[in-house]
């Protein structure tokens, strides 16, 4: 059973950084896709990065490209998320997402691939 938890979470003002992370359990293989969505009050859920883990394929929304990084530590089995330049709208619960296989190479927001979920961690961004 595949077990994720979200932390780093944080109120952080616009122009600022945090750095999220997601700790994994239970990942037996690195062919896993290993994601990063939000959602906030009132809107859909989005992805906002994705790593395919076996070949460390990153993929970024367009909203968040060239300002957040997605890395993972194999070793310890954590994936961070660094968010750079904060502004308002990147606000969100946060959450990570594992899917076996490496269909998000090709669908990485594609939300029914992603077996397993985190509780969520908040980010709140001030003007």
């Amino acid at each position: 059973q595949v077990q994720l938890m979200e932390s780093g979470g944080g109120s952080v003002e616009a122009g600022g950084s945090l750095r999220l992370s997601c700790a994994a359990s239970g990942v037996s293989s690195r062919w896993t896709c290993m994601a990063w969505f939000r959602q906030s009050p009132g809107k859909e859920r989005e992805g906002v990065a994705v790593v395919y883990a076996g070949v460390d394929l990153k993929t970024y929304a367009a909203s968040v490209k060239g300002r957040f990084s997605v890395s993972q530590d194999s070793a310890t089995s954590t994936m961070y998320l660094q968010m750079n330049t904060l502004k308002p709208e990147d606000g969100a619960m946060y959450y990570c997402a594992q899917a076996p296989g490496g269909a998000c190479a090709l669908h990485p927001w594609s939300e029914a691939q992603y077996k397993y979920w985190g509780q969520g961690t908040q980010v709140t961004v001030s003007s």
